[in-house]
């Protein structure tokens, strides 16, 4: 008979907690997203940005090289600041990170124009 790996926690309590942890990325907003998509020029743009807020809601990046393990083509640009190319490089979304608290903030999506016109460093 083989038994269940148990975690004690508590031995001096006298009872054995089981848990489940899960680290999931919060995503400060949504509706920055949603917005920018929903405008009829920028529409083509939805489903590349869902499938990056779905990859990055589910990440478990805890540093920037993790990060770039999944996200080849992503910039650092400062600390804690990353650009993202969206749709096959036709739009921008820039994004700060804070790894320990893990959640991430929208800062910018645009075209590239619009991104030029930006310094990302300091947004």
């Amino acid at each position: 008979m083989t038994s269940t790996p148990q975690l004690n926690l508590y031995p001096k309590l006298g009872y054995t907690v089981y848990f489940l942890y899960l680290c999931n990325m919060r995503i400060i907003a949504f509706r920055t997203i949603r917005k920018f998509y929903e405008k009829s020029e920028c529409s083509d743009s939805e489903a590349s940005l869902r499938a990056w807020y779905h990859d990055a809601r589910t990440a478990e990046w805890e540093n920037s090289n993790d990060l770039k393990n999944q996200y080849k083509n992503a910039s650092i640009v400062g600390d804690g600041s990353v650009v993202f190319n969206i749709k096959g490089n036709d739009y921008r979304l820039v994004v700060a990170i804070d790894y320990e608290f893990q959640v991430i903030f929208i800062r910018f999506i645009g075209t590239h124009i619009q991104y030029d016109k930006i310094d990302a460093k300091m947004i």
